[in-house]
């Protein structure tokens, strides 16, 4: 069915706002994310600044990985709030296109809209942005599956989940990605040549009760193994600019650690083309696959002509 954007609460409505409140992931929770508002079919999110979500210590820029998360709960609010408020979920894709760098310091707010639903399927669009939703960070579209698992959330045992962890960035100076503070936060490394890893900690949580791996941050984690890619592989001095990001997930991150590898599959003067992969125990069996653009960049930001 088609969603009527804004249209008026109704008593029904009002319950299922009840049942959506305190419905923030658990790394949505240690963030900091805020629902604002809410309207049938719509989410209206906030999400403070943090030295913790920089990508590139020298700009204060959110990492990209950031707005992906950011927007990709702002979309499964927005279901939630075209259903019941308590149909299990799950994104299948969400692609980002990146408009512009955020502002260091501050705050990204989000407006997703479910504007239309099947029986097994809803369709959201978003936007990522500081003052003005006319002037985006970034621009999202996504589907999610209605109805994902059987599992009765009652029964889920959520003892490891009451209490918040801290967001941490343990210093590395050895490490590849020792100048991006989210990048450190997520615990990701590069192991043999190729392959990047995704230590697996609680904070790195999206859904506590199956327990799952946050979907957004598993697009965080293969944009920044395709960054570290491009730099070695292409020996890229600036950071790449992302362009857009499409990320499809073929099934739930289990709480173990999470592996990435990537490809370059077209090289221009300016652009990049890359397709990346994610998987826990088995690279036959990947969790998520992600195909994006990135601009090369020959001097810092701030310094172009």
């Amino acid at each position: 069915m088609a969603m009527t954007a804004g249209s008026a609460p109704t008593p029904e409505f009002d319950e299922v706002m009840k049942r959506t409140d305190g419905g923030h992931s658990y790394f949505g929770r240690l963030a900091g994310m805020q629902v604002v508002r809410k309207a049938p079919g719509e989410a209206w999110a906030t999400l403070p600044y943090r030295p913790e979500f920089v990508g590139y210590a020298d700009t204060g820029v959110l990492h990209g990985g950031v707005v992906t998360t950011l927007l990709d709960e702002t979309c499964g609010m927005a279901v939630q709030l075209a259903l019941d408020g308590r149909t299990p979920i799950a994104t299948l894709d969400l692609r980002i296109d990146y408009q512009r760098a955020s502002t260091p310091g501050m705050e990204l707010k989000a407006h997703a809209m479910c504007y239309s639903i099947t029986r097994s399927i809803a369709f959201v669009r978003a936007t990522a942005y500081e003052d003005d939703e006319n002037n985006p960070v970034a621009t999202a579209t996504g589907c999610f599956m209605i109805n994902s698992t059987t599992m009765d959330a009652a029964k889920a045992d959520l003892s490891d989940f009451q209490d918040l962890v801290s967001l941490e960035t343990p210093d590395d100076p050895t490490s590849p990605f020792a100048v991006s503070p989210f990048a450190r936060c997520l615990g990701i490394d590069a192991l043999e040549p190729g392959i990047a890893i995704m230590r697996f900690s609680k904070r790195i949580i999206g859904n506590a009760y199956l327990p799952a791996i946050h979907g957004g941050l598993i697009g965080a984690f293969l944009e920044t193994a395709a960054i570290h890619k491009m730099r070695r592989q292409l020996e890229v001095v600036v950071q790449p600019k992302p362009i857009g990001l499409t990320i499809n997930y073929l099934r739930s991150g289990r709480p173990v650690d999470t592996y990435a590898s990537v490809s370059i599959v077209r090289q221009g003067r300016r652009i990049v083309a890359f397709e990346a992969r994610a998987w826990q125990d088995d690279p036959t069996k990947p969790i998520a696959s992600a195909y994006g653009h990135f601009m090369l960049r020959q001097v810092p930001e701030g310094e172009e002509g």
